[in-house]
């Protein structure tokens, strides 16, 4: 089984190693100066976790045998204060000082099993890459990747792999591994631990490919519940590196996963997730299929207040479109709600979109009835900033008709809030005085 898992790992591997190689090329450019020579000689400095001097804190002399469990318990203890002593001296402002006592604990954690050293080297990686210790973490990248090799081999891709494609939203191709049979516990231990050392690092493409292959296992063993989990990790590495066609890929399946399931919880934050992914990636058309799935699924639990919002979002989309009746109707449908509900940050808000859609489309009348019902929606809200907004707007298109008299009355109550706002004054003066100028020619 071991093999057949080292074969997939290769392939995988091999499949993302410009990334693999980019992020080496970045840790050898940034860290290799202070590790390549020492200043007197010129010479390589050893790589601290490949010193192979005896250490004080295991058995002397040498004993070739496992430690017994009193040997182990002490061992940890010790291994313990070595992390706390390191942590004091990096407090303390002396980094070099407490990354050679945590070397020394990371070449000692080899002994307990290589799936504490390597939660022990995500661990003082994550302090690394948090001070920019950048030679340091070279070492200990190059030090999990050992470990991965050693593990998962090199050898030939494996014949009994069959790799089914699947379609993303965005067209692009996403590979689901098969396996023929299940993962070692061991196994998949070691890649729970390599890919959360590898986050901790912040290198995504191994932590990924460690991921499709528990997610692999868990498919070929029908475990669900990992299934799930390692399909919410999976996307919230593509999500933490912006990586939103791969990101909504995901959530899609963790949609249809939920959906199967009955988990109407679980389908409403993964719908929230691809709202989201598909509004920062601008893509109305996908991000308009979820919304309204979104609505649905409030309706169904009855949370009217999670609509009006939403709606205005829909409403937002379809203005994106071009398509402004559509648009128009459900802010109409989002002010009607949210007055409902005395949401009235909401309903002044879809009213104000919906007068600046009339604007824009050169519909005047229709835009001075919505901003006449914004003015009483934010009276009712004591929104006196936005009330000042919105006589503006009124006075504005007025002044656009000729009609100077409405202008004139907009622009003076404008200039009443200006004044006890203590904000635009001039501007409402200014606007008064266009008025007057027109009128006089």
């Amino acid at each position: 089984m071991q093999n057949l898992l080292a074969r997939l790992w290769l392939q995988q591997r091999r499949s993302s190693a410009l990334g693999l190689g980019i992020a080496a090329v970045f840790l050898l450019c940034c860290g290799s100066v202070g590790w390549a020579a020492t200043a007197a000689d010129n010479k390589p400095k050893p790589n601290p976790l490949e010193i192979t001097t005896p250490d004080p804190l295991l058995p002397q002399p040498q004993v070739d045998r496992p430690l017994s469990p009193q040997e182990l318990s002490q061992l940890k203890q010790a291994l313990d204060e070595l992390n706390a002593q390191a942590a004091a001296q990096l407090k303390a402002g002396n980094a070099p000082a407490a990354f050679e006592i945590w070397y020394r604990e990371l070449r000692l954690r080899r002994v307990l099993g290589t799936v504490e050293e390597v939660e022990a080297l995500g661990r003082v990686g994550a302090i690394a890459w948090e001070n920019n210790q950048k030679v340091d973490l070279q070492i200990i990248t190059k030090r999990l990747q050992v470990i991965q090799d050693r593990a998962f081999g090199r050898t030939p891709e494996p014949k009994g792999k069959t790799p089914r494609q699947q379609t993303d939203q965005n067209g692009g191709k996403t590979e689901e591994i098969v396996l023929s049979s299940p993962v070692s516990s061991v196994d998949v231990k070691l890649l729970q631990a390599l890919g959360q050392a590898y986050q901790q690092i912040r290198l995504p493409v191994p932590a990924l490919e460690d991921y499709q292959l528990l997610l692999a296992d868990a498919r070929q063993r029908q475990d669900k519940a990992t299934e799930e989990a390692m399909l919410k990790i999976i996307a919230q590495l593509h999500m933490n590196w912006f990586d939103y066609p791969k990101a909504a890929a995901t959530y899609e399946e963790l949609l249809n996963f939920a959906t199967q399931q009955g988990d109407t919880v679980n389908q409403v934050v993964y719908l929230q997730q691809l709202t989201y992914i598909y509004d920062k990636a601008k893509q109305p058309e996908n991000s308009l299929k979820v919304k309204q799935r979104l609505v649905e699924s409030y309706l169904a639990n009855n949370e009217l207040t999670q609509i009006p919002a939403l709606k205005i979002a829909i409403a937002t989309d379809y203005e994106s479109l071009k398509q402004p009746d559509e648009a128009s109707k459900n802010y109409q449908e989002a002010y009607n709600l949210a007055w409902s509900l005395q949401q009235f940050a909401s309903a002044s808000e879809a009213l104000k979109k919906l007068g600046d859609l009339y604007r824009t489309y050169k519909q005047p009348e229709y835009a001075l009835q919505v901003y006449q019902t914004l003015l009483q929606v934010e009276r009712q809200s004591y929104d006196y900033y936005n009330l000042m907004k919105t006589y503006d707007q009124i006075g504005q298109i007025y002044l656009e008709r000729g009609d100077l008299a409405p202008a004139k009355a907009a622009f003076e109550q404008g200039l009443e809030l200006a004044r006890s706002l203590k904000y635009q004054e001039t501007y409402f003066a200014n606007q008064l005085a266009r008025v007057t100028q027109q009128g006089s020619q």
